[in-house]
């Protein structure tokens, strides 16, 4: 983190850093809660979407669907894309909405037809009747099949006829069915050690902040039973002998149903036996104990908080961060771990980068003295001086030279600019750019969230007492950036 020309944590390497949207300051939080699932505990993307893609595809080959030879292919999707709907396409988008990018089934859409289908089209996320933007990692397994069933529906292979659409929903159906019936999560709990990337750092972090006299809660959509198992795993092993995960947090909510937690009035229970006996609610939440759904008003009310009293950290950008920051005004945290292997990218491209800029340099040098040439010609046409003193043949001639020198640079420059974001993804590009624009992921970071970090315990160097600091925003008249 730099402020001004002072790097204040030059210790903390880029990937681990946290940063800061909205300034936010750690010592006027009083409460921090958190999602579980890819927020605290994190899994092995591939085999843990690999294994949801796999319980898709036996249940659509159950239905006599012809998806035997399809495999799991996790490079085919990433989080911050946006599914067409109508056009059966991914898209990447910037963060004004025009869409950088598509690919339709497993291939791209080459730019010429992609402008023709989105000339006048943007990207608006607020029209769920078409498109449906990629969250979490929880997208990626349905992504990917989608992309591949595409494929499938345009030759006429389905045994159903139905839109592209139809197809998206049938498939997240397919996917929650498998959440829902508990196959994945009870495959998860026989061999965690293959799922589960444990972070020992995390639950010192918890401890730090609790001992700073913070109130740490839980809120996650997973039952009790997958809850108590998971935390257990990643938090009881690094904690004080004869300390649980149950002595880190003040209350715990599990099947909150988030988003709607965060704006309904669901009825509560609290859980009270390791089976997960409940027990309706009566009164008050109470600290120290396990709740089941509820809202988060009763959380409130028992912790005597509200607003930005509260930060709440989550991996979601709707169902944790938005909501919260849009109805309850909670002070927002989110969590991108694919952040570490981007940051890892961007400085392994750092030379290429540079000779990107210093050719877009050249570039605009030679674009702009080709544009004086060609207006000084249009100058002596119509019997006014030029600027630069030469003949209109000398002008003519520079003009050809440096229709040369451009094209010498293009060459040189597209293959750079071509494989600018491949270390990260061959097809997408960078998480968080397009191109060089901010990607429409990015957007919705910089709306929602009020600090972002690629894993909870980069939180620990910074100490509960941080007040993360926004940079200066740029514009594009800044010293700097003009």
């Amino acid at each position: 983190m730099t402020f001004g020309t002072f790097e204040v944590y030059d210790d903390i390497p880029h990937e681990r850093g946290v940063y800061c949207n909205r300034s936010l300051n750690l010592r006027s939080i009083k409460a921090i809660g958190y999602d579980m699932d890819y927020t605290l505990v994190h899994y092995h993307v591939e085999a843990w979407e690999g294994r949801a893609y796999e319980h898709i595809k036996l249940r659509l080959l159950a239905e006599g669907w012809p998806v035997e030879d399809l495999t799991f292919d996790p490079h085919l999707a990433i989080r911050g894309l946006v599914i067409d709907l109508k056009l059966g396409n991914l898209v990447k988008a910037n963060r004004f909405g025009y869409i950088w990018r598509a690919s339709h089934g497993t291939s791209l859409v080459p730019y010429s037809q992609m402008r023709q289908a989105y000339t006048r089209t943007l990207v608006d996320l607020s029209d769920r009747g078409r498109w449906v933007f990629l969250n979490t990692f929880f997208s990626i397994s349905a992504s990917v099949m989608y992309s591949q069933l595409v494929e499938l529906l345009d030759a006429r292979k389905l045994p159903e006829v139905m839109g592209y659409g139809d197809l998206y929903w049938r498939v997240q159906d397919l996917l929650d069915a498998a959440h829902i019936e508990g196959e994945l999560k009870g495959e998860i709990m026989s061999n965690p050690e293959k799922y589960v990337d444990r972070d020992p750092r995390m639950p010192a972090t918890l401890l730090d902040q609790r001992r700073a006299g913070k109130k740490i809660l839980l809120i996650t959509n997973s039952g009790f039973e997958y809850s108590n198992f998971m935390l257990s795993y990643t938090i009881d092993p690094y904690l004080p002998e004869g300390q649980t995960w149950r002595d880190v947090f003040d209350v715990a909510v599990v099947a909150a149903r988030k988003p709607n937690f965060f704006s309904g009035s669901s009825p509560i229970f609290e859980v009270v036996s390791e089976e997960g006996l409940l027990e309706p609610w009566v009164g008050s939440i109470e600290e120290g104990r396990i709740y089941y759904g509820g809202h988060a008003g009763a959380l409130e009310d028992c912790l005597g908080m509200s607003g930005d009293e509260i930060l709440y950290v989550g991996d979601h950008l709707f169902a944790d961060v938005n909501v919260t920051k849009n109805v309850l005004r909670w002070r927002t945290a989110l969590v991108l771990r694919e952040m570490e292997e981007e940051l890892r990218a961007i400085d392994a491209a750092r030379d290429t980068q540079r000779e990107i800029r210093s050719m877009m340099y050249e570039k605009v040098r030679l674009e702009d003295e080709y544009s004086r040439a060609r207006l000084d010609i249009q100058k002596i046409r119509h019997g006014v001086p030029p600027e630069q003193d030469a003949t209109q043949q000398e002008l003519e001639a520079r003009i050809l030279e440096i229709r040369e020198d451009l094209a010498r640079v293009d060459q040189q420059l597209g293959p750079r600019v071509a494989a600018d974001g491949t270390d990260f993804n061959d097809t997408w590009g960078y998480l968080m750019r397009t191109g060089n624009d901010k990607s429409h992921l990015t957007r919705q970071v910089e709306r929602y969230a009020d600090i972002y970090t690629s894993r909870v315990s980069n939180l620990e160097r910074y100490t509960p007492f941080m007040f993360y600091r926004a940079p200066r925003g740029s514009i594009p008249h800044d010293p700097d950036t003009a």
